[in-house]
């Protein structure tokens, strides 16, 4: 059992649990993610968009569209949450739900014309405007933390 270094009485379950080596890792994880949708949002949200509503776009953006579902694993966004978003960007014009032929029990999200060009003029000035932060980093930086954040998730 641990002790308190200046009283030597056992520390608390709580007091054991603020010590765990990892807590600066998450720290650091949750800051990191807070700044890059802090300056990834400030961009977007001058478009009249939502970052999800964005991330719609952009993932549909040099496709044909794509059915709910793979749009959800796409986005990282539910299926729930995505059906509302999809309504807004409809709602817009930007995005149609066709049915395939070959499966009227679904949904296949399309860029309308108007979708396809915002996705044309905003997606590769936003590319760029990120390119300028990510350019600061090394080859081998990227590839070192793309792995790193890899192996994160992989053991959740």
């Amino acid at each position: 059992m641990q002790t308190d270094v200046g009283s030597k009485k056992p520390l608390t379950a709580a007091q054991q649990a603020a010590k765990e080596p990892f807590l600066p890792l998450m720290r650091e994880l949750a800051r990191a993610y807070q700044a890059f949708c802090s300056y990834d949002e400030e961009n977007i949200r001058h478009l009249g968009l939502t970052g999800p509503q964005f991330d719609v776009i952009a993932t549909l953006g040099n496709t044909s569209g794509m059915m709910m579902g793979q749009l959800a694993e796409k986005t990282l966004v539910t299926k729930g949450t995505l059906t509302g978003i999809v309504d807004r960007l409809e709602q817009k014009g930007l995005v149609r739900r066709e049915v395939p032929p070959n499966n009227r029990r679904c949904f296949k999200i399309v860029l309308t014309p108007e979708g396809e060009k915002l996705f044309e003029e905003v997606f590769p000035a936003h590319i760029n405007r990120l390119k300028e932060r990510f350019s600061q980093l090394s080859e081998t930086e990227i590839q070192q933390i793309t792995a790193a954040l890899r192996r994160i998730r992989e053991i959740f």
